[in-house]
């Protein structure tokens, strides 16, 4: 089995709903994700994957989608404001957990037809959180 990892980075903001701590605020982090592809095989140039193809795919869509927006929950009021605001915001399904974030850029990794196996989003340089399946 190969394995390869790309790191992405990418400024965030969001807030987390029906939680007491401090991150029930809006703040943002500069956040880190490593995202995991692997191959029982490498392609015909010796690859899993190009990094560029990476690049490409799935880090254009995090730079237009999530980078320097507000991650909120579809239901957070919050939402409305920015609408009026014309601020950027990026809904998910689940609270903007560094657990859910790594699970959407999972997801979108596999529509994007890149053999993932693994997402890490580094939400501080000491805190990170995975998603993978199985």
């Amino acid at each position: 089995m190969f394995k390869i990892v790309r790191e992405i980075q990418f400024c965030y903001g969001h807030r987390l709903m029906n939680y007491a701590g401090k991150c029930r605020h809006p703040h943002g982090h500069n956040g880190r994700v490593e995202v995991e592809l692997s191959a029982r095989e490498l392609d015909k140039r010796g690859m899993v994957v190009d990094f560029e193809e990476i690049k490409k795919r799935l880090q254009s869509w995090i730079d237009e989608n999530l980078d320097h927006r507000m991650l909120l929950h579809r239901k957070d009021p919050l939402v409305n404001v920015l609408k009026k605001m014309r601020e950027p915001f990026y809904l998910l399904e689940d609270n903007p957990t560094a657990e859910n974030i790594a699970r959407e850029i999972y997801r979108v990794a596999g529509e994007k037809r890149l053999p993932v196996v693994r997402v890490t989003v580094w939400e501080t340089e000491k805190s990170s959180a995975t998603y993978q399946e199985g």
